[in-house]
């Protein structure tokens, strides 16, 4: 009987491990964009614009919800009456795109790792401001360098910056193209 209390915590750790946070919170893997993607927003195929993409995936996750710029997908996970079960967000990993025009289909980042550069001189999808996407500061740092702009992480984005302010309308309106 002794031996059997001696088990029992560590069954019941062993038990809480299997079941952890991080165990349930395992995001899908991101979805190779193909002809198929329509933008959330704008209603157009994502191929048809140039720089970052970006794709979330609900929970659950059965589909991703396609968008034709980093930002636009942005700005999904800020504007209030967006679905909030999310389960993973991820943009395209410009410092592995074959170019600006031809992003990738599956060089993915998850957005809340990755690198931004906002208030550069390029200009995504939708002709916007963008928020182009990095897996490595040093690819971010080397875009600034070429194209200005500042670095910031996904938790540093400014909202105004995605959805614009009241005196500086998004050139890209988010709420609107519902």
């Amino acid at each position: 009987m002794r031996l059997i209390s001696l088990f029992i915590p560590v069954i019941a750790a062993l038990t809480l491990s299997a079941c952890s946070p991080e165990k349930q919170a395992e995001a899908p893997a991101p979805f190779a964009l193909t002809e198929a993607a329509m933008g959330r927003y704008c209603g157009m195929n994502v191929l048809e614009h140039s720089g970052p993409k970006g794709q979330i995936i609900l929970h659950p996750a059965s589909e991703a919800i396609w968008f034709s710029s980093a930002r636009d997908t942005l700005a999904f996970t800020m504007l209030p009456e967006e679905p909030k079960n999310i389960a993973a967000i991820y943009v395209s990993d410009m410092a592995k795109a074959p170019s600006w025009e031809q992003p990738g289909a599956q060089n993915w980042v998850d957005a809340k790792k990755a690198f931004f550069v906002i208030n550069s001189n390029a200009t995504g999808g939708m002709g916007a401001k963008e928020t182009v996407p990095f897996s490595t500061r040093e690819a971010a740092e080397q875009f600034a360098k070429d194209k200005g702009g500042d670095i910031v992480t996904f938790a540093d984005i400014p909202q105004d910056y995605v959805l614009g302010t009241s005196d500086t309308p998004a050139e890209a309106p988010m709420s609107t193209h519902h």
